[in-house]
């Protein structure tokens, strides 16, 4: 296995829309003390990697370009300078930014192993919203007794937060449209739709009260939670999420090695089969463009990612593409 001296990644010289990305060369350090250099095979998109590159994050404004983008990777050891990680290795990874690149050289102290049957799709995409939907469940110490709403419960984060609230004994209540009702009974969750009445309808799925409620949509959650007399102590806003996923992409010593310790648990909740994570779009790493423009579009369920190395670039229609132009 061959040590690679240029790696292919995705950069932008300035904020704006997905059409700002761009591929590229640059030359790929060689693993150092303490790093590994690692073959992607697939990476992860996030919908803070957009807010980011829009100018939307002000916390990322003083950052020089030309910038990266994304933090979730998985893939196969190329180099290495840690015993942990011997070349061949399988491994699952985080980064501040940079993710989405065909090599990445990165501290060992960002990887863990990759279960043999968790898919390279799962694991590449895992990252941020697995271990956000990890830190927030454990922040709220949901666990069996609980009744939980979570809204956005077909999205990334939502089904993650939803399927392992269930995995602790607690029911789940998940906000949706209609057409994802099947899908969340699939997952054991308790659909019920947005929109007016909603809490009357929530009201009827759960008789015995809610005991939590995580937003992921950031539209009228609080009021709703209070509504449904959710303690303050006990809900979590859309802003909260943001600031779980800043904090998660930091590069600080602690920050990667709760982001790692946290990554590992998810890898063996993955695993175990304590959740599943639906891969609603899987793109060629040249279209990351056409990625991006299919997870702002705010209706993929699960993940949506990249690929080094697709079988095919062959594009396929989607159930859910159909579904939306006849609605």
């Amino acid at each position: 296995m061959r040590k690679p001296s240029e790696t292919n990644v995705i950069e932008y010289d300035e904020a704006g829309t997905a059409e700002v990305l761009t591929a590229r060369t640059r030359p790929l350090p060689a693993a150092g003390p303490g790093e590994v250099t690692v073959e992607v095979i697939c990476a992860g998109i996030s919908h803070i990697d957009g807010f980011i590159r829009s100018g939307r994050e002000a916390t990322w404004e003083a950052e020089p370009f030309p910038r990266r983008s994304g933090s979730d990777f998985a893939g196969i050891v190329v180099d290495s300078s840690d015993p942990r990680f011997a070349r061949g290795s399988d491994v699952v990874g985080h980064v501040r930014s940079g993710a989405q690149a065909s090599y990445l050289t990165v501290p060992a102290a960002a990887l863990v192993k990759k279960p043999k049957s968790v898919s390279w799709e799962t694991a590449g995409g895992a990252y941020l919203a697995g271990v956000t939907a990890l830190d927030t469940l454990d922040d709220l110490r949901i666990g069996a007794g609980d009744t939980v709403v979570i809204s956005a419960a077909a999205g990334g984060v939502g089904s993650i937060e939803a399927q392992l609230a269930c995995h602790r004994g607690a029911t789940v209540i998940g906000t949706c449209g209609e057409r994802n009702f099947d899908y969340l009974r699939q997952l054991k969750i308790i659909p019920v739709k947005y929109g007016e009445g909603i809490a009357d309808r929530i009201r009827a799925a759960a008789p015995g009260g809610v005991t939590a409620f995580i937003d992921n949509f950031g539209q009228d959650g609080h009021e709703l939670a209070r509504a449904l007399g959710v303690p303050e102590s006990r809900y979590r806003s859309s802003e909260d999420r943001r600031e779980v996923e800043l904090r998660l992409l930091q590069d600080d010593s602690e920050s990667v090695a709760h982001g790692t310790k946290q990554l590992e648990m998810l890898m063996e909740l993955a695993a175990a089969q304590a959740f599943h994570l639906l891969i609603s779009g899987y793109y060629p790493f040249d279209d990351v463009g056409l990625a991006y423009a299919d997870l702002e579009r705010l209706h993929s369920r699960g993940k949506v990612v990249l690929g080094t190395h697709p079988v095919s670039t062959y594009r396929f229609l989607k159930a859910r593409d159909v579904h939306d132009q006849r609605s």
